[in-house]
């Protein structure tokens, strides 16, 4: 089912957000990462409209109106969590102090180039904050479908859509496979547990690096 693959994608990624990390989770998928992550760690949870410390999503009933994350979703406070002006949000951002943040994607190609805030002739808000991070954070990942809802690959040699940033991924998670940008190329990392080699590689719109050997699971 896709929502178990989608679930397992999450996990997967969660699984790269280590202690003493300062982290955003972009909008949309990205952000139910937050759901996945061991909450005993001692991680900082970055969100652009100005919060460190984002605690876990709370219902509409279980909110503070006011406390919301940058999509919109009501977040919780946790003990240190800290408020702030856009200005310095944004400093933060600039300044290399994210460790990691993982965004969702339209297209990213093989280099790295990333894709992920508008398909020309549909309405977009504006770039908005992912411009920022694509550039300025210090590892960069995606989440994403392997394949739109067309079955048309979303990994490409080059991206045919307006660039959010170009050669700014290290790392694509998606419902097959874990991907990282090499100098070499686009390497296969991991393969999702019941998934096909074979069935990657036809899914995909660049060439791939396959090493040697069985590949590890998630």
């Amino acid at each position: 089912m896709l929502s178990d693959a989608r679930e397992r994608m999450l996990r997967r990624a969660a699984r790269d957000i280590l202690p003493g990390m300062t982290v955003n989770l972009g909008i949309g998928l990205p952000t139910q990462v937050l759901h996945h992550v061991d909450r005993t760690m001692a991680i900082c949870l970055h969100s652009e409209n100005g919060i460190a410390g984002v605690g876990p999503q709370l219902s509409p009933e279980e909110a503070d109106r006011n406390l919301i994350d940058a999509g919109g979703a009501y977040v919780s406070p946790i003990a240190g969590t800290s408020y702030f002006d856009s200005a310095v949000s944004f400093a933060i951002v600039r300044s290399g102090r994210l460790d990691l943040t993982l965004l969702g994607a339209f297209e990213v190609a093989g280099n790295g180039d990333l894709a992920n805030w508008i398909i020309p002739g549909r309405f977009s808000p504006g770039v908005g904050g992912a411009i920022e991070l694509a550039q300025k954070a210090r590892r960069v990942g995606v989440l994403t479908t392997h394949t739109d809802k067309r079955g048309n690959p979303k990994i490409l040699e080059r991206c045919t859509l307006p660039l959010t940033a170009a050669a700014c991924v290290n790392r694509i998670y998606s419902d097959m496979a874990v991907c990282d940008v090499t100098p070499e190329g686009l390497r296969l990392t991991e393969i999702a547990e019941g998934v096909d080699l074979q069935d990657v590689i036809d899914a995909t719109g660049t060439t791939l690096i396959v090493p040697d050997g069985p590949l590890p699971t998630f």
